[in-house]
């Protein structure tokens, strides 16, 4: 059968260039394009999902027409709903996942006022020095200047008052257990 003066594996495979291609790029200048794309609402257009979907598309039906003899219709309509379910699976069993466990790692700076840390390089009074904040998501290490400005030493427990340009600013703790 043809379509458009050509045969249909050949725009099969044409679309299965063009797709691969494109999903290639498109994972290259994923976060420039992310830009782009902000301004549609979630879940109406995810690049990743179309462009799978015309590569698995193009794909089976390549795959298909070369190698069986059904007709083409048949061979479209079985191509769309594979197509159809593997980007399901896609999009329900790696994008989901990936995008909430993304959103669980994530920290602001505000999250880290009020925590409790250690200091791994002392800090002077008019210098800076380290601090490493321990808590589920794993070991923070950022540069701390003291709130109080009088010097801290190394080892000695501090309290994360404010958090400004990304630098901790500290004051000693205490425990009163």
């Amino acid at each position: 059968m043809e379509l458009l003066g050509q045969s249909l594996q050949t725009i099969y495979l044409y679309g299965l260039i063009i797709g691969g291609g494109l999903t290639l790029l498109y994972i290259l200048f994923s976060d420039i394009l992310e830009g782009v794309f902000e301004a549609i609402p979630d879940g109406i257009f995810n690049p990743t999902l179309v462009l799978s979907f015309i590569t698995i598309l193009s794909a089976t039906g390549y795959l298909f027409e070369k190698l069986s003899s059904i007709n083409s219709f048949v061979i479209m309509l079985i191509s769309i709903v594979f197509s159809f379910i593997l980007v399901t699976l896609l999009n329900v069993f790696v994008l989901i996942p990936l995008s909430n466990a993304e959103e669980s790692i994530v920290f602001s700076d505000e999250d880290l006022k009020g925590r409790i840390g250690r200091v791994i390089i002392s800090i002077p009074t008019d210098g800076y020095g380290e601090v490493v904040l321990e808590g589920n998501s794993g070991t923070i290490s950022r540069s701390a200047k003291s709130f109080d400005e009088m010097p801290i030493a190394y080892d000695q427990t501090v309290l994360v008052i404010d958090v400004i340009e990304g630098v901790l600013f500290v004051s000693p703790h205490e425990n009163f257990e």
